[in-house]
């Protein structure tokens, strides 16, 4: 059992708060010139019995296809974790994105996602989203992009009392990619999406990371998200964040 739990503990060690309800997109995409096909996939799995028996799974895969003028990225993030028969962490992510590049600098992108978590009380939130992603900077130490996009979105509350929004929001990003090391990689990413008939209505996303790589294809990645929404469904803080340490497997 003690063996059991140091593995947990190493494998993916959680303090955690809360999921962010943004997905850091820029943290999942892989640089790659030539490699059409890339991706990487990180799961875990565990069960301790003391008092209370204690399941979780965690599972993340992520699929990158790239041509000269063509990206396509898709995401599935799960997470679930049960006390005897009450989930107390229950929340899932699909992220399908698409660019296409217009100049050299210059592509446009668009995405569907659909998401729950129990934690937030989302019962359903789904986004549809377009706009340009603009290439600040890109060299072999470092890289900058920032983002501008329109997003439809529908929310719906876990209790049935609260009504389904349905509204449009503005999405901007800053990202920043630095290599100092062969071995060592920090991505940053911020985001600002406010409500566009109240703008005092806004969220604010920082997801920040950093991988180092132990084998050619496998990397120990520590994760820092803050999330902060001014206006959340009702019972839900405004301020949410996480920490996570975890082993991750990449292909190419």
């Amino acid at each position: 059992m003690k063996l059991l739990i140091l593995k947990l503990v190493l494998l993916y060690s959680a303090f955690q708060i809360c999921n962010s309800q943004i997905v850091n997109v820029e943290s999942l995409r892989r640089a790659s010139d030539s490699s059409k096909w890339t991706g990487s996939t990180a799961l875990d799995l565990g069960l301790i019995k003391n008092t209370n028996s204690i399941f979780r799974i965690t599972n993340r895969i992520r699929v990158q296809y790239n041509t000269e003028n063509n990206l396509f990225l898709f995401i599935n993030d799960i997470n679930l974790q049960k006390i005897e028969t009450s989930s107390f962490v229950n929340r899932g992510i699909q992220h399908l994105r698409y660019n296409r590049k217009l100049k050299k600098r210059i592509n446009l992108e668009a995405f569907a996602q659909s998401q729950y978590d129990a934690i937030s009380d989302i019962k359903f939130r789904g986004l549809l989203g377009i706009g340009p992603r603009f290439k600040l900077s890109k060299n072999k130490k470092f890289r900058y992009y920032l983002g501008t996009l329109l997003m439809y979105e529908h929310e719906e509350a876990s209790e049935s009392a609260i009504d389904i929004l349905k509204d449009v929001r503005g999405s901007t990003y800053f990202s920043c990619s630095l290599y100092p090391l062969e071995n060592l990689s920090i991505v940053s990413t911020t985001y600002y999406q406010p409500l566009l008939k109240q703008f005092s209505d806004f969220r604010i996303s920082n997801e920040t990371s950093i991988a180092f790589r132990i084998l050619e294809n496998l990397a120990f990645k520590t994760t820092f998200i803050y999330n902060f929404d001014t206006n959340p469904i009702v019972n839900i803080p405004k301020t949410q964040y996480e920490l996570t340490n975890g082993l991750i497997y990449s292909f190419d």
